[in-house]
């Protein structure tokens, strides 16, 4: 099993903070554009963990370097079953740098948007927070949950879905 799905399973916020790179990139589900760096990466799944009920892996895949990870996940969201993977890729320090979630059926990613954009002032103020201030996880540098600034239809979303 590896550490990552370990950590997780057993919601032990440090050990998966720890495995974050300083540069980690995080691109959910639901939002249009990326989640730059550790702290607001690490408060984004903090959020997950509260969201998530019944969370389990059920599937790990890896490559064959090991830099690549797989791992296929059941949970609820509300009364809504959701499927989903994170895809992570670890650093040459052994550190995740791009971590990547895809989930699905719609009606589920729906719900976990909703959860979460009901989230997001405390993710944010979580992530300035552990950054000490310095901006990174500022709120005001922190993309919103359903801001696409017109770039392209990347973000299809029904009306009034929002969350990251």
């Amino acid at each position: 099993m590896h550490p990552f799905r370990q950590a997780v399973e057993h919601r032990d916020h440090a050990a998966i903070e720890a495995m974050l790179a300083e540069d980690v990139v995080f691109t959910s589900p639901v939002a249009f554009r990326p989640y730059p760096g550790k702290a607001i990466t690490a408060a984004i799944l903090r959020g997950v963990v509260r969201v998530f009920t019944d969370f389990r892996y059920v599937r790990e895949i890896e490559s064959a370097d090991g830099r690549d990870h797989a791992l296929v996940f059941t949970a609820k969201v509300g009364d809504k079953e959701i499927n989903g993977c994170d895809f992570l890729h670890f650093d040459e320090e052994g550190r995740i740098d791009d971590f990547t979630v895809m989930v699905r059926p719609l009606s589920a990613a729906q719900a976990l948007s909703a959860a979460m954009g009901a989230q997001f002032d405390r993710i944010a103020a979580e992530a300035l927070a552990a950054s000490g201030g310095t901006g990174e996880g500022n709120r005001s540098h922190v993309p919103a949950p359903n801001d696409d600034h017109g770039e392209g239809d990347g973000d299809q979303r029904p009306e009034g879905v929002h969350g990251p």
